[in-house]
């Protein structure tokens, strides 16, 4: 009896073991497959696309497309999907400067927005040759925003003190077991109003609108695409697929042509793990730890 009680564990035993090497195999095989296109049509005279969706953390993973498709002599033109509220001034930045690399290849752009495409969205859109919004989309936002958690009373009440050592009074600025200095607040906005100026001219120079009307738009207001329109921020009032059509348009391709895009983004291993398990909520919804400016629509 315990012989055969014996046996069962280890067969139960070997089970697991086999279950969790093949759930583990499947999962080092789905993540360290290289990013593939999903291509419709025939290889030459087709379009690209590149979506940005979410917080926009990093250039990284779409500066890297952008690169590929402009080294593409079959990519006639770019299709820029965004639905994002934006995110990191440099990162909005990174990305809208590679656009203009992109456009430098005789490449048109093409600009779609989804739900939202507010303040660091709206600033990669302004690479684009042509502008579309829903009517219903959420955009402008044009402004910058530099936030930070303080933990000063939480701190108080836990007894926990935090000691620093700086070789400047202005060398921690963003400590958030304190609040902000007079001097720091008055240096921190010099620093917005710089970063603010470069994205007022951005949208001057890219939408050909005077800088003071810019500037009349740009105090942190949000507009539906038909809003938009009607302000001149976006050019006109269609789907994806008017985007789409009139890229084929533009490049000769007819309002139907052919689309590549990459079937997914690659991810590293642990992201995939804690994503999968349900981790990464902080950072889906854009939660930051540390101070940073951003372009980006709260």
């Amino acid at each position: 009896m315990a012989a055969n009680r014996d046996k069962v564990i280890i067969i139960i035993i070997l089970a697991a073991a086999v279950f969790v090497v093949a759930i583990f195999g499947s999962m080092f095989l789905l993540i360290s497959r290289p990013n593939v296109d999903f291509t419709i049509g025939p290889i030459t005279g087709r379009l690209a696309m590149v979506e940005i969706g979410g917080v926009i953390e990093s250039s990284e993973e779409v500066v890297r497309q952008l690169k590929k498709y402009e080294d593409d002599s079959s990519i006639k033109a770019l299709i820029i999907r965004i639905d994002s509220p934006g995110g990191g001034a440099a990162a909005s930045q990174e990305i809208y400067d590679q656009l203009l690399k992109f456009r430098e290849k005789d490449k048109f752009i093409i600009a779609s927005m989804g739900s939202v495409a507010a303040s660091g969205g709206y600033y990669i859109a302004c690479a684009a040759d042509t502008i579309f919004a829903n009517p219903g989309t959420i955009t402008g936002s044009i402004g910058v925003i530099f936030s930070y958690m303080i933990f000063e009373n939480l701190m108080d009440k836990a007894g926990i003190k935090m000691e620093v050592v700086k070789s400047g009074d202005l060398k921690d600025v963003g400590n958030p077991a304190r609040q902000m200095s007079p001097r720091e607040r008055i240096m921190l906005q010099s620093v917005i109003d710089d970063t603010y100026g470069q994205f007022i001219e951005v949208v001057s120079e890219r939408r050909g609108l005077d800088i003071d009307v810019v500037k009349g738009l740009a105090d942190g207001s949000i507009f539906t695409g038909r809003q938009a329109q009607e302000k001149g921020l976006v050019d006109k009032l269609g789907t994806l697929q008017d985007a789409i059509a009139k890229a084929g348009e533009m490049t000769d391709l007819g309002t139907n042509p052919r689309v590549v895009k990459e079937r997914r983004y690659r991810r590293e291993f642990w992201d995939q793990v804690f994503g999968a398990l349900g981790l990464d909520i902080f950072k889906a919804a854009g939660v930051r730890f540390w101070p940073a400016l951003e372009y980006r629509y709260n």
